[in-house]
């Protein structure tokens, strides 16, 4: 694998490109427009920044004790965490060579964007800050930084990353990446196909990184897809070409049980991505390149914010 040193932002004064800015006004817009206040959220509990130890009191958790203040004063004693005012949010983007594919409305890379550009405008909040991993020919780190500038300056990076050849980093590469080295917790979101060419399509080696960040982290994980990669047209003989592997393949997809075969393949893969993430304990959002890709998100957000008010009046 190849990688990159870690790397400052460009620079802001020099504003990015004004397709930049137009798409992250006008992701702005519709996100305001639909979602009336919704938030990526803040993690659920009561914290993990330390306060300062105090005397136990009856009815206090247990868990809290600090023994090491206990053993030096005599007396038992507590420490409380302080919950977190600032969000960090990472994104992971993938823009390997199997994003670079569409045969509906866009292309999964301009999704995978303009995706990056709602949660850039969705975890704007004061003192928070955004920071992202870049998978195309190599694993490019953006630190993180608060404020619209860095945002636009991580969307500019986006809009001019090439795609990959096929030998880049894995989607396992970019999780490592994220978790590596550790940092507070915070909400990191992957934008990926989870297409791996080494495993076929399969979780393969990225199931377990995932699991390790999502044991730290709040994960979300967004699958990007083409309408083509569930199931295959009538179209006679189609020539197609792995673009992570290079490999070429001729298709007879007249025949209704090459059709059937690979729908079926399609869905097996799909369920095992599911279960992946599932079992990780990440949050997972499937988009389309034929559909609307707001909506969709919305929906996840509600679905979220019902999901974590339920969780705390159940005392979770």
């Amino acid at each position: 694998m190849k990688r990159e040193p870690l790397m400052t932002l460009p620079a802001a004064p020099a504003a990015p490109a004004a397709s930049v800015r137009r798409l992250q006004l006008e992701v702005a817009a519709r996100l305001d427009g639909l979602l009336h206040g919704d938030h990526l959220g803040y993690l659920p509990g009561p914290g993990t920044e330390p306060a300062e130890a105090r005397l136990y009191a009856p009815g206090n958790d247990v868990r809290r004790m600090d023994w090491a203040v206990t053993a030096r004063t005599g007396d038992p004693h507590v420490r409380d965490a302080v919950a977190e005012r600032e969000l960090e949010t990472t994104l992971l983007v993938d823009l390997t060579a199997s994003m670079s594919f569409g045969t509906a409305r866009s292309e999964k890379r301009e999704v995978a964007v303009a995706l990056a550009a709602a949660v850039a405008h969705l975890a704007a909040g004061p003192g928070d800050r955004l920071a992202a991993v870049v998978l195309s020919d190599g694993v490019r780190r953006l630190p993180a930084c608060p404020g619209r500038q860095a945002a636009l300056a991580m969307l500019h990076v986006l809009h001019t990353t090439r795609p990959g050849d096929g030998t880049g980093p894995s989607l396992a590469d970019g999780l490592a990446a994220v978790a590596n080295p550790p940092r507070r917790r915070g909400l990191v979101v992957v934008v990926s196909d989870l297409l791996d060419g080494a495993s076929g399509g399969a979780p393969g080696s990225w199931a377990s990184p995932l699991r390790l960040l999502a044991r730290r982290h709040d994960v979300v994980v967004v699958e990007v897809l083409d309408p083509r990669e569930l199931e295959l047209p009538a179209l006679g003989v189609l020539r197609l070409v792995d673009p992570e592997s290079g490999r070429h393949l001729e298709v007879q997809t007249s025949d209704r049980r090459v059709r059937d075969r690979y729908a079926e393949a399609a869905r097996i893969r799909r369920a095992g991505h599911a279960d992946a993430v599932r079992q990780a304990g990440a949050g997972h959002l499937v988009l389309r390149t034929d559909r609307d890709w707001l909506p969709e998100l919305a929906g996840f957000l509600a679905r979220r914010r019902r999901l974590r008010a339920a969780g705390r009046r159940a005392g979770r």
